[in-house]
């Protein structure tokens, strides 16, 4: 083997280990509501062990109430404060706990209980900070959604039409619980059969009923046939 050859392995080498030794990073968009039926935030917690129990990096939409608190609060007692991040822009901090009129919006948030939180200006500005941790993190990551209104529906749909444009490969998986996303997996099928979405790409979004299947779906994650392979000045 030449100089040359085995310079190039073990740069090859190095390459591989540096990728299989960086974190998982799991973006989740989840609802600042409780919901009605109480197992909603006890699928949010069910979620933080499975990243517990996991090593998972969490970064979310920074909320203190309703599923994000509950998710980030869970995680943050078990994993501790770097488990977790939240950005939230500047605007909605307002409606967070503990917050006082006039209080500079980066110390609102105690991130002893919710983990390392950065205020940002926009909404395009979190959801730019999430995805990039997301694409730059760790085999077996992606984004999840556990049920949520129209925040959460917007941001599932970003990062899915995201992955069938080829601007990242990460998983995408909705967390049904209690049915709560049927009407969404009809949507997606009744697309494919009015021929607005292709067969190929039927499957970006994959449904799980169980912490344990979000898991397994985010490892499993096979990327779309259908996927357009366009590329991007900035992934």
């Amino acid at each position: 083997m030449t100089a040359e050859s085995t310079a190039s392995s073990q740069a090859v080498s190095a390459q591989s280990d540096a990728v299989a030794s960086k974190r998982p990073v799991v973006c989740v968009f989840c609802g600042s509501s409780p919901g009605t039926s109480p197992a909603h935030l006890a699928a949010a917690r069910a979620l933080a062990h499975v990243l517990h129990q996991n090593d998972i990096q969490l970064v979310y939409g920074g909320g203190t109430v309703g599923l994000m608190g509950e998710l980030a609060r869970t995680l943050v007692s078990l994993s501790g404060p770097q488990s977790v991040h939240g950005i939230i822009p500047a605007a909605l901090v307002r409606f967070e706990q503990n917050h006082q009129e006039g209080q500079d919006p980066a110390k609102t948030i105690d991130e002893t209980i919710y983990g390392r939180t950065t205020v940002v200006k926009d909404m395009h500005t979190r959801k730019q900070m999430m995805a990039q941790e997301v694409i730059g993190g760790g085999e077996g990551g992606g984004f999840v959604a556990l049920s949520g209104g129209y925040g959460t529906l917007e941001e599932l749909m970003e990062v899915t039409t995201w992955n069938q444009l080829g601007i990242h490969a990460k998983g995408v998986v909705i967390y049904n619980v209690e049915g709560y996303w049927d009407g969404l997996i009809q949507w997606v099928n009744t697309a494919v059969r009015s021929g607005f979405i292709a067969p190929s790409n039927g499957g970006i979004l994959v449904e799980a009923k169980s912490a344990e299947e979000v898991l397994q779906s985010l490892k499993n994650y096979k990327i779309a046939e259908g996927r357009f392979s366009l590329k991007w000045e900035e992934n």
